[in-house]
């Protein structure tokens, strides 16, 4: 995509759309509110400490991209704003609201998808979800894609490209790594043993010296 949003633009997009959907009769919001609503500790990942300066960049980065700006009311006293993400990409409820959960928390499972995006749109089942996240992977060009399967875990995650495409990690450094480290571990094993069996052996020595003194201790009271 020709759209690269970095982190702070990420949040700041994140949240103008979230509080759209959630919090309507507040929106669109002051620079404060904004700040605000980036620095949220709840359903957020990672939790952020931004400035009103570090919001204020974002954006303008942001209204560069035509995927923020000021809103168009000019009713109040204060500069408020609001995202245009509809505008350019024209998504529908169940769309807006996989997007903007994964701005706010990163890469996330279909079921993680579904509760944390109820609050925005109430997907009927993972049937309807699927559908919805299949819809964002074959736009062109695609708003989402699909990372592989991490070992042990049962479904795959999902990852907006709004910051560019998601360098997966492959299978192959995952089991070069466990390799490495079994055999690091197997190392360690080894030498306990030998060191082990070299006490053992050392035991066993003093045993007999003891029992060849005690014999000669008895035979020189027979």
């Amino acid at each position: 995509m020709d759209i690269l949003l970095n982190k702070v633009e990420i949040r700041v997009l994140g949240s103008l759309l979230e509080k759209d959907v959630i919090t309507p009769e507040y929106y669109p919001l002051s620079l404060n509110a904004l700040m605000n609503a980036c620095n949220q500790k709840n359903n957020r990942d990672p939790v952020m400490s931004l400035t009103e300066d570090d919001v204020r960049q974002a954006l303008h980065g942001l209204q560069e991209k035509h995927l923020a700006g000021l809103a168009t009311s000019g009713e109040d006293r204060v500069n408020k704003y609001e995202h245009r993400l509809q505008e350019v990409f024209n998504l529908t409820r169940g769309e807006n609201a996989i997007v903007c959960v994964l701005l706010l928390r990163g890469p996330q499972t279909p079921g993680e998808l579904r509760g944390r995006s109820e609050r925005m749109h109430p997907f009927e089942d993972l049937t309807d979800l699927q559908s919805t996240l299949q819809s964002l992977i074959h736009r062109d060009p695609p708003l989402i894609k699909v990372l592989p399967r991490q070992p042990g875990t049962k479904e795959a995650r999902y990852e907006h490209l709004l910051s560019g495409d998601v360098e997966p990690t492959t299978n192959v450094n995952v089991d070069t790594a466990r390799i490495a480290s079994s055999g690091v571990a197997s190392l360690a094993d080894s030498q306990r043993i030998t060191h082990l069996e070299n006490d053992v052996a050392t035991l066993q020595r003093e045993v007999a010296d003891l029992k060849r003194q005690l014999m000669a201790f008895r035979k020189e009271f027979e």
